[in-house]
């Protein structure tokens, strides 16, 4: 328990708790020595800040950082013999058929990679887009070939050998067509998958091509990430993965994971994390067995009596009920621990096997919902509210680069009449405007944030951001799905819009977020399926009629 502890403690960043709600502090320095003390394990100490060392010094190289991975400019012509090196022994790991030597080429190529710096990376990745990607020319020919083929005029009426041996041309060129649009780089891809730790290289691998695709657009990078994206899906299959239920139990080394990649409530001491992981609390995760002792995805559980409309009672409020007394499974976070399989839905899968796993071990959980964040809320609304404060807004004329700047977002008079009274009618000393969308931006974006301190400003702004919440929720899309991308992720997976709850997340990240605002999404397990095939077809979302009757009120003003 002592040396799990302080384990945890050495090897995660714990990242700080946000003092304003939290009762909880970060266990102090002196603590931990006085715990090192009572344990005895000031040996331990420096064993685990040496292993701290080597594995900071590691992630250093892998994520080219300044050391190793990152050349300096006097280190040019290293840099360069260094390139030519890692891209040889990419070319052998892709031509070479020797099996008994493959394993060394792959080791080779992926030590070589993680030395190279970002820019080295970069030309590398560029190399195996554009030289190893498939061979057009062969690809014109025989589709040429195919165009040229006259098929019989009735396919019905072929019915013996012979006749049928009259496609024998449309099936050679069709299957030699397939296997000219693969490109040539998969057979990296599929060689480094079966190759130990190959999975992992290949994730951080896709995780620098997003970071140069975030950067500029490159055509052929863009094409060798679909590829790639493609693979992973196919790999990272539901039966491929396994469901582990983390606890306290766990190896301190895979503990310090849930701590570090925790993303959307951080965890903020030993307290915190081992509350999360006790009595009236799951926490799943989804491993393969490629990367062993490390969940790709992983998901946090509170077991309730009722659905919870903040997360302080879920994060805070002691002690839990007992679990046999619960009948709401309520997921309160979900985090994905590789950047490099970004846009692949592990999550969708995990939530399924979270909602039969705890179903069968609790049969009186009836009820399966969310307390999640609404990311987009606040950048959606104070761009509405910042077209009030446009020329364009007072009848102006923007200049031709004004108005690219400001073309995202139209004027629009978002507030109902008796917002905008409880508005104006605050005292001139409280906030300021010259109408009531103007007096709403400039306390929003306040950087004090005292609206959130003032019951008075709280109770003028609740009516307008909870309705404008619901709107931007049900009504705000793109491409025809939810604007919001958690919202989007939820209901893809079959879950409804069931409440908006006011002041849920009053820390910092939530207020600027979403004005601390959370909603509860529901799985109804007789209508999963139902809701995700409605959303995926014609992006119909499923509400509550309390959440309707927010936009419809404002529809038929």
């Amino acid at each position: 328990m002592c040396k799990k502890a302080w384990s945890i403690l050495m090897r995660a960043r714990m990242k700080p708790n946000d003092r304003t709600n939290l009762s909880l502090s970060p266990i102090p320095l002196a603590l931990g020595l006085c715990f090192l003390l009572i344990c005895g394990s000031f040996d331990s100490m420096n064993t685990q800040q040496n292993a701290t060392s080597q594995t900071q010094q590691q992630s250093s190289r892998q994520n080219g950082s300044p050391g190793e991975g990152n050349a300096l400019p006097n280190d040019s012509g290293n840099s360069e013999r260094e390139f030519k090196r890692v891209r040889s022994s990419m070319h052998s790991a892709i031509s070479m058929n020797k099996t008994e030597v493959l394993d060394d080429v792959l080791n080779n190529f992926s030590e070589g990679y993680f030395s190279l710096s970002h820019e080295n990376r970069r030309k590398l990745l560029l190399v195996l887009a554009r030289e190893y990607d498939l061979n057009r020319s062969q690809v014109r020919d025989l589709i040429k070939q195919y165009l040229g083929l006259e098929p019989p005029a009735d396919k019905t009426q072929v019915s013996g050998s012979e006749d049928e041996g009259l496609f024998s041309p449309f099936y050679r060129i069709e299957r030699n067509l397939r296997h000219a649009l693969q490109p040539v780089y998969e057979v990296l891809f599929e060689r480094l998958n079966t190759h130990p730790g190959g999975l992992r290289i290949l994730s951080i691998l896709r995780e620098d091509i997003l970071t140069i695709l975030a950067e500029e657009n490159i055509a052929s990078l863009r094409a060798l990430d679909s590829y790639l994206k493609e693979k992973f899906v196919t790999w990272l299959s539901p039966a491929a993965l396994e469901l582990h239920q983390i606890t306290w139990d766990d190896p301190a080394s895979l503990l310090e994971k849930i701590v570090a990649y925790e993303a959307v409530h951080p965890i903020s001491n030993l307290l915190d994390l081992k509350r999360r992981l006790g009595v009236g609390r799951r926490c799943f995760g989804y491993l393969h067995p490629a990367i062993p002792g490390e969940p790709l995805i992983f998901i946090e559980v509170a077991l309730l009596k009722d659905v919870a409309q903040t997360i302080q009672e879920v994060l805070w409020d002691s002690p839990p009920i007992p679990e046999s007394e619960a009948t709401c499974a309520l997921f309160y976070s979900i985090s994905s621990t590789q950047p490099g399989l970004a846009g692949i839905n592990l999550g969708k899968f995990l939530i399924k096997r979270v909602v039969t796993q705890v179903k069968r071990e609790m049969p009186h959980i009836s009820t399966f919902a969310t307390l999640s964040p609404i990311p987009g809320f606040m950048s959606w609304l104070l761009s509405k509210l910042a077209a009030s404060q446009t020329p364009l807004a007072e009848g102006g004329n923007l200049s031709q680069s004004q108005a690219e700047e400001s073309s995202s977002t139209f004027y629009e008079n978002i507030l109902e009449p008796e917002e905008e009274e409880s508005l104006m009618s605050l005292s001139k000393d409280i906030a300021s405007g010259k109408n009531g969308m103007d007096l709403m931006f400039n306390l929003l974006t306040s950087t004090s944030s005292k609206w959130i301190h003032s019951p008075e400003i709280r109770s003028a702004l609740k009516a307008p951001l909870m309705r404008l919440c619901a709107r931007y929720l049900l009504k705000e899309k793109k491409r025809g799905k939810a604007l919001d991308s958690v919202a989007n992720f939820h209901l893809q997976n079959g879950a409804m819009v069931e409440r908006i709850n006011w002041m849920a997340d009053r820390s910092e990240k939530g207020l600027s977020q979403s004005g601390g605002i959370m909603v509860n999404y529901v799985y109804r397990l007789d209508h999963i399926e139902e809701y995700a095939h409605s959303y995926f077809s014609n992006g119909e979302i499923h509400a509550s009629s309390d959440l309707h009757r927010y936009v419809d009120e404002a529809d038929t003003a």
